[in-house]
């Protein structure tokens, strides 16, 4: 196993402070941003949620993952020898590490990538409220919108080639990343919106039961007062009877001047 593990030992190219900047602050400045467009605080309110809830979900699964699993990372052998040379337990044959505990420890946190599951936990969810926003799915056949929804993927796929290529993980370990985030992200977007392809996937769940709630109340309202409707309605009646009884008296008056005129005349 060992004989696997003997990639060299190298600095990340996505750095673990950079990691919450692209799963958290970039899908929340994308949020913010719509926000001023429309200043519809239930979508920002929950958005921010299904954010947070995506990205802090998958944070601990994915650690208690690594801690239960405790798979080696492909670098395993220049953390336990720094030196280059292999140290082993002449009866039980098993590794006998020679390197700093803290960096041996680490070694030990190979599956899932937490780089790659962050970064799909965000950039999914704001993959999703993209998708909702700009109605990416209203059969009009825009490859732009297609590309917008896109993107974010691709970045994070990005990261997650990065973890590969850095030799801090195996191949299984992204790809288990990976299908973490995104269901994870697919779960709490779907928890407070609409799916992207409903006719009212631009909005959250609470928006549409607030103006359903909204409607309901009116109707009550309407339908537990029949006195005032109805005295309202007599109102009205009586507005029009006595506009028709002045325009008649109008009329009326009408007719006996152009009879008495007619009379002088004569």
């Amino acid at each position: 196993m060992m004989t696997d593990l003997k990639y060299p030992l190298q600095d990340n190219t996505v750095p673990f402070w950079a990691v919450p900047i692209v799963a958290i602050v970039l899908p929340f400045a994308v949020i913010i941003f719509y926000y001023f467009i429309r200043r519809d605080v239930y979508d920002l309110h929950h958005a921010l949620l299904g954010l947070l809830f995506s990205v802090l979900i998958t944070g601990v699964i994915t650690d208690a993952i690594k801690d239960a699993v405790g798979r080696p990372r492909p670098d395993f052998f220049w953390r336990c020898f720094p030196d280059g040379k292999g140290v082993f337990d002449p009866i039980t044959k098993n590794v006998m590490c020679t390197g700093d505990k803290s960096v041996i420890k680490e070694g030990h946190k190979s599956f899932p990538s937490g780089h790659t599951s962050w970064s799909f936990a965000g950039l999914g969810f704001l993959s999703w409220y993209l998708s909702g926003k700009i109605r990416a799915f209203d059969h009009r056949g825009h490859v732009a919108k297609l590309c917008y929804v896109l993107l974010p993927l691709l970045l994070a796929a990005l990261v997650a080639v990065s973890r590969v290529d850095d030799y801090w993980h195996h191949w299984q370990d992204v790809f288990t990343g990976a299908i973490l985030g995104t269901t994870v992200s697919s779960f709490c977007y779907l928890q407070f919106f609409p799916p992207p392809y409903d006719m009212d996937g631009w909005g959250p769940h609470a928006y549409f039961q607030m103006l359903a709630e909204s409607r309901n109340d009116l109707q009550s309202e309407t339908s537990t007062n029949p006195i005032s409707v109805r005295q309202t309605e007599l109102e009205s009646v009586n507005v029009e009877t006595q506009s028709q009884v002045e325009t008649s008296r109008l009329n009326t008056g009408d007719a006996i001047l152009d009879g008495s005129r007619s009379g002088m005349t004569r």
